[in-house]
């Protein structure tokens, strides 16, 4: 029996999370039935347009999740839902948010992307407990000035857009760490020249014969392959071709282009022509089986930190090892002009004899057309983001954590952003600790 009959059945009492994907064009009043306990309702991939103006009724109701439907405005029913945390409406059709849908004083996760937004209102501000804002994807030029007092917000996705430049006050959010911008009108032309700048070699298609799939990701499928006569083992990654949460795959391929090669960075080597399907790729070096991800992506509860596996321990100088060689491959992207904007343990596979390799580069973006002092102020932001890398390498230490590490962690995700240091001086400090 499906969810759906189930639930009109009588038979999920007491269920605190539903799903539901069955074609809906109304919402099953049915729902109300569980109304003492649903915490996540997911009805995603319907065909809804609205729902009901009692939807409040939900009193425990704290995610909401609303994507892949036909709504064409945020439903002003989810502001009456004071408790909701975590609001996605991604793939919809929508072009107004109402300030009435954003009275909700608890929200810490709000997923537009993919819809017609031109503008938002000013109301978003009041959400002063945001932690994660995701707008890729939509006909933004301007973010709401009261954004400047959501001190809480790390992680915020405007790519993919129109903005003709970044708003001033991004670049001294206190705990912003995580921000992608590519593929508006300010980085275009840094995007084109970082392409051409870089003889990358084209392979055909021909000439690879693909294996088993190694992984997927909001913007392409990842498969183990051979390349040419010689059967040279690699990885390729093809690209979906719509835009994803995190911005254009163009301009993620753009980014793994210009990055070029360096020996902790998971970049790319060729780029693919020729493909039946007319889809873009990449061809990039296959990893050694015996590096593995270093933790797995955000749950619902954390939000914006990732979820470590409850045995992972390591010991300091596998540690130190990780956190130099993310630091090396940073310090070589932002001296080739590009922010990583991911920079997550997720996106890094570790070995303990070997050390650490950053991959992902879906919310990368140039910097190039941005003058120097926004383009330091930008590479201070990920700085935080790596502080929260080393936090977590410290707290699965199996012996005692390097000091001098932790007093770098401290002065990466410090408030004052200009007060960071850059990695050029992070992979310093932590060479010298690994030499002594």
């Amino acid at each position: 029996m499906d969810t759906l009959a189930e639930l009109r059945a009588g038979r999920l009492a007491g269920a605190k999370r539903i799903d539901l994907s069955c074609g809906l064009t109304e919402f099953p009043r049915e729902i109300f039935d569980l109304a003492d306990s649903l915490e996540i309702l997911n009805l995603s991939g319907n065909a809804l347009d609205s729902l009901p103006d009692d939807l409040h009724r939900l009193h425990r109701l704290r995610v909401l999740f609303c994507s892949d439907n036909r709504f064409t405005q945020l439903p002003e029913a989810i502001g009456q839902c004071r408790g909701l945390e975590m609001v996605g409406f991604k793939a919809n059709r929508i072009r107004s948010v109402p300030a009435a849908a954003l009275r909700l004083p608890l929200l810490r996760w709000l997923i537009l992307t993919d819809n017609n937004i031109e503008t938002l209102p000013e109301a978003l501000g009041q959400c002063t407990a945001m932690q994660k804002l995701m707008l890729a994807g939509n006909r933004l030029r301007e973010l709401p000035e009261s954004l400047a007092g959501c001190g809480q917000l790390e992680l915020l996705r405007i790519s993919a857009n129109r903005f003709e430049a970044l708003p001033a006050w991004l670049l001294s959010l206190p705990r912003l760490s995580w921000l992608a911008g590519a593929g508006n009108p300010f980085d275009a032309q840094a995007e084109d020249a970082a392409i051409a700048a870089q003889s990358v070699p084209h392979v055909d298609w021909c000439e690879l014969a693909l294996g088993p799939k190694l992984g997927e990701g909001a913007s392409g499928v990842i498969h183990q392959a051979t390349l040419g006569s010689a059967m040279r083992p690699v990885a390729v990654k093809l690209f979906k071709g719509a835009v994803t949460s995190d911005g254009w795959p163009h301009s993620e391929m753009a980014a793994s282009i210009a990055a070029g090669a360096h020996p902790t960075l998971i970049a790319a080597q060729s780029r693919i022509d020729g493909h039946p399907d007319g889809a873009e790729g990449l061809v990039m070096a296959l990893v050694d089986p015996s590096f593995r991800t270093l933790a797995g992506p955000p749950s619902l509860a954390s939000c914006t930190r990732d979820v470590y596996p409850a045995d992972a321990q390591w010991t300091s100088g596998v540690a130190l090892r990780i956190a130099r060689d993310i630091a090396s491959a940073m310090r070589h992207l932002h001296a080739r002009g590009i922010l990583h904007g991911d920079l997550y343990a997720h996106n890094i596979l570790w070995n303990a004899q070997g050390g650490g390799l950053l991959g992902d580069f879906g919310a990368a973006w140039m910097t190039g057309a941005l003058e120097a002092a926004q383009a330091g102020a930008l590479q201070r932001l990920e700085m935080r983001a790596f502080g929260c890398l080393l936090g977590e390498l410290l707290a699965h230490c199996s012996d005692a954590p390097p000091e001098a590490m932790a007093m770098l962690k401290d002065r990466c995700m410090q408030a004052d952003v200009a007060a960071r240091p850059l990695f050029a001086e992070a992979l310093s400090l932590l060479q010298n600790e690994l030499s002594q």
